[in-house]
This record gives C-alpha cells, structure tokens and sequence, in this order.
C-alpha cells in the first residue's frame, strides 16, 4: 500500500510542475513564429515558475527511481496516466479551461484502464 502513496504523491508532484510549467509560459505568453522563438524561450527559462516546475520534475525523477526499485514497470508506468486525469480538473481550476463531456469520459476511462492493470497486485 505505501507504495501505492508513493505512485499517487509523484503524480499529484507531476501535475504540480505541470501547472507551474503552465503558469510560467502563460505569464511570458504565445511563442509564435521563429523570430520570436529565442527572446520568448529566454524569458520561459528564467521565470520563476517554470524553474519551479522543473526542479519539480527532477525532484519526481528521484521519487520515480524509488517507485521502480519497489513495484512493477508494468504497473507503475500505466499509473503515470492518472496524470492526465488530475489535470482536467486542475486546468479547470486554475487557468478556468473549459472542460467537454467527452474529456470527463475519457478520463473515467484512463482509471477504468489503469484500475484493471493494478488488480491483483495489492
């Protein structure tokens, strides 16, 4: 079971440094055409909430090499996918986007998927 915590803490750590990721690149605003590609990716670099997410990142790289040393790669990986699921709602709430009956079905899917790949392994 605690190594169940640990998948759920690196995921929910994940979409953390996503929503930073997220955050950051808005504050500095669209990359559009290549002119602008080096002035606007020097300010993502330095912004303060993208090195956040990515010291995030590395942090949840430790956490992963941790969660592989003690469970399955065939269910660890498929558990990354509840990522994808968290950051429905959390988009939702924090950048107010707009979230479709299709993409809550989809989601709902994704932990269909992965609660039948951890079955058996508790």
């Amino acid at each position: 079971m605690k190594d169940y915590v640990l998948l759920i803490f690196n995921v929910l750590l994940t979409v953390f440094g996503q929503i930073l990721l997220k955050q950051g690149v808005s504050a500095v605003g669209r990359i559009g055409g290549f002119r602008e590609l080096i002035p606007k990716l020097t300010q993502v670099i330095f912004n303060p909430y993208v090195l956040g997410g990515i010291s995030i990142y590395g942090f949840t790289t430790f956490v992963w090499l941790v969660i592989l040393s003690r469970v399955k790669l065939s269910i660890a990986y498929p558990m990354l996918s509840l990522g994808y699921v968290l950051a429905i709602p959390f988009s939702w709430l924090f950048f107010k986007e707009s979230i479709p009956k299709e993409r809550i079905i989809g989601a709902i899917i994704i932990c269909i998927g992965v609660y039948l790949v951890a079955q058996g392994e508790a």
